[in-house]
């Protein structure tokens, strides 16, 4: 059904609306890193549907394989073939370390209240950069360490760009 070269593509890995591929950095000497950021509209849903059946089958809420490919609608072979391939982002993270980019309203405490919730899922600070704000608007870096967090990476940063005052979050690093 979808064909991709899983010699050049070894990793998917979603994040909210963007994935990271592996490719074999051999073949594209240019790369000075091993991953691309592909935004996942422009993929086949199958590499979805195979997340959601692999998450299907671990919270339990379908009994093995069989029903997880039929409530996402997809093929056994489509299954075995993609899930070795294809990971959430928290899932295959190797790092433990990520470095976000947001935009914020120059109002007090909005800072404040990403911190707080980067606390509260057990996310430990490691480095704050704040420009001066101009035309009412801050761009902050922060990285954390997402080792001991007790929510998901894409459920915090879900949660953030939800926050008041926010205007943009974009994912820089991970290591």
């Amino acid at each position: 059904m979808y064909t991709m070269n899983f010699h050049a593509i070894m990793i998917l890995v979603f994040l909210l609306h963007t994935i990271v591929f592996q490719i074999d950095t051999e073949r594209c000497d240019y790369m000075s890193s091993k991953y691309l950021l592909i935004d996942k509209e422009i993929l086949p849903d199958i590499f979805e549907r195979v997340i959601t059946a692999k998450r299907l089958i671990q919270t339990g809420q379908v009994k093995g394989i069989t029903g997880a490919v039929k409530a996402v609608d997809i093929s056994r072979s489509s299954f075995y073939k993609y899930k070795d391939y294809v990971f959430t982002f928290s899932e295959r993270a190797d790092g433990k370390k990520v470095t976000i980019a947001v935009l914020l309203s120059h109002e007090a405490g909005i800072l404040s209240n990403i911190l707080n919730k980067i606390a509260e899922c057990k996310g430990n600070i490691l480095t704050i950069n704040q420009n001066i704000p101009i035309n009412q608007v801050a761009n902050v870096t922060l990285t954390f360490d997402i080792n001991q967090m007790e929510m998901e990476f894409d459920e915090l940063t879900e949660q953030i760009r939800k926050m008041d005052g926010v205007i943009k979050l974009n994912l820089l690093a991970m290591e």
